[in-house]
């Protein structure tokens, strides 16, 4: 509610007699302020002279709350809407599913936090890089305020446009036409002539031997100079490196067909973040051959055992272990015995964690995305590949948590699956150490203990990826080693 009289403080054109100011037809008398020669007066303005001003067109519409984008992850700076839940009109109730938001990480969905009407969508469905913090939707409590959001508009649009009264300009009468002035002769300097066959060319030696750089026959360029002297700026040496450039390019390279692809939010942020890390971050590798084949057997017995111990009438699927599952436990105890490999830079400190929680690589459609197995050092094989397969499916299907990817102490990326031998990765910042594994390879070893002097081995490759800040050669290449000693050793998994 206004109230019965503002007082404000207008500035008005620069007077030089203090005059008096009327307000509601009655007269005052007020003081007059000076500053730099622009006078202030204080207006005292009544209910009546309100509706003079521009207010903001909010103040007209029924109450309301806007709904803004929140920052759905830690390093979320702008989201797409992909669809909306709702429609304009529609009720909604407090947890009730209202759009579907994609992050940097993946596509989330975003829940009403209030009951009430969906009046407006204000960012509609296919929006791409809304800034976090910008309005999304109208929700009010009555539905009959609804048809009033109609044509709500955001932003500096968003104000009433109050009728203008068009002030009849003094009609100014037509300046006269001038009268032409006197033309004005000006004496034309004479064109240089080229000179006659058979005279002799003056030629600065500048000229000269831009001339012979560049093939010139000067017999047919006008001198400027003294006496008709041929100078370098005579040559125009500007319209021949325009021809020269004309006649070396060739025509436009021919690409055929293609097709331009839009960039997702978690494109976009897989760049910044992996161009980032590649940046700031001194990387190193250290590669090792590891024999499998005793982890390998004792893999298919567990699983043989699981499919045998597996009830029929339960409706879950049978655990099978894979190489996988192994490489994260083997790596999680790893880290309990070189700590330095499962720390973080933070500038001024390194910060040591006392849990292992493993971020696994996974591809999905739209980039590539770190599910975590938190504490996997406490967890047993068949716990982790339940995890690890229900993770996965939550990520392709763009149903992961925040809480479910976000944070993680060390990495795991698996491309053996593809038949690559071995390869380099990028260190997910904050953490310092990311595993690398290739596909598993026959290789033939040599054996005194075989009679034949050597031995078929299966052979899988690991690279260790260190930030050079916080793990050292030696610490790194410690780690690698302590990684090939349980996998050759299964029995240290009981340790």
């Amino acid at each position: 509610m206004f109230l019965r009289s503002r007082r404000l403080l207008l500035r008005l054109r620069t007077v030089y007699k203090p005059s008096a100011c009327f307000s509601s037809g009655k007269r005052q008398n007020l003081p007059v302020f000076t500053q730099r020669s622009v006078i202030y007066r204080p207006i005292i303005l009544t209910n009546h002279d309100l509706p003079l001003l521009s207010f903001k067109r909010f103040m007209s519409y029924p109450p309301h709350l806007v709904i803004k984008l929140p920052n759905l992850s830690p390093t979320m700076e702008t989201g797409t809407v992909v669809s909306w839940a709702k429609n304009e009109g529609d009720e909604v109730s407090e947890g009730d599913l209202l759009a579907e938001i994609e992050t940097d990480k993946a596509t989330m969905s975003f829940d009403a936090s209030e009951s009430g009407y969906l009046a407006k969508i204000l960012a509609p469905a296919g929006s791409k890089d809304i800034p976090v913090g910008t309005a999304l939707c109208i929700i009010v409590q009555d539905e009959s305020a609804v048809t009033a959001f109609k044509d709500y508009v955001t932003g500096p649009t968003e104000q009433v446009s109050t009728p203008k009264t068009e002030v009849p300009k003094p009609q100014v009468p037509p300046a006269a036409a001038p009268q032409p002035s006197p033309a004005t002769h000006k004496p034309i300097a004479p064109t240089p002539k080229a000179p006659a066959t058979g005279e002799r060319t003056v030629v600065s030696p500048f000229a000269r031997r831009l001339a012979a750089e560049k093939g010139l026959d000067l017999s047919n360029v006008v001198g400027t100079g003294m006496y008709g002297m041929i100078r370098s700026t005579d040559l125009n040496l500007e319209s021949l490196d325009q021809k020269a450039s004309t006649m070396t390019s060739g025509p436009m390279l021919n690409y055929g067909k293609f097709e331009d692809i839009n960039v997702s939010n978690m494109r976009s942020v897989i760049a910044k973040r992996l161009t980032e890390s590649k940046r700031t971050i001194p990387h190193y590798y250290l590669t090792m051959d590891i024999q499998v084949d005793e982890i390998l057997e004792i893999r298919s017995k567990i699983n043989s055992s699981l499919s045998n111990l597996n009830d029929s009438k339960s409706d879950e699927p049978v655990p099978k272990i894979s190489l996988n599952d192994i490489l994260i436990k083997a790596a999680s105890l790893t880290c309990l015995k070189v700590p330095e490999c499962n720390s973080s830079w933070h500038g001024d400190f390194i910060r040591q964690y006392h849990t292992v929680d493993v971020s696994v690589a996974v591809a999905i459609p739209s980039g590539l995305i770190t599910p975590i197995i938190f504490s996997a050092d406490t967890k047993g094989l068949v716990q982790i590949n339940k995890e690890m397969r229900m993770l996965v499916t939550k990520a392709k299907q763009n149903k992961l948590k925040p809480q479910e990817y976000q944070g993680g102490t060390f990495s795991i990326s698996n491309l053996g699956m593809f038949g690559i031998t071995n390869f380099c990765a990028i260190i997910n910042p904050p953490q310092a150490c990311i595993l690398t594994v290739g596909s598993t390879r026959p290789k033939i070893l040599p054996d005194n203990k075989n009679p034949k002097g050597f031995k078929e081995a299966n052979i899988l490759s690991v690279t260790l990826c260190c930030d050079h800040r916080v793990v050292d050669g030696a610490v790194g290449a410690y780690w690698l080693s302590e990684f090939k000693k349980i996998l050759e050793n299964p029995a240290l998994f009981l340790i």
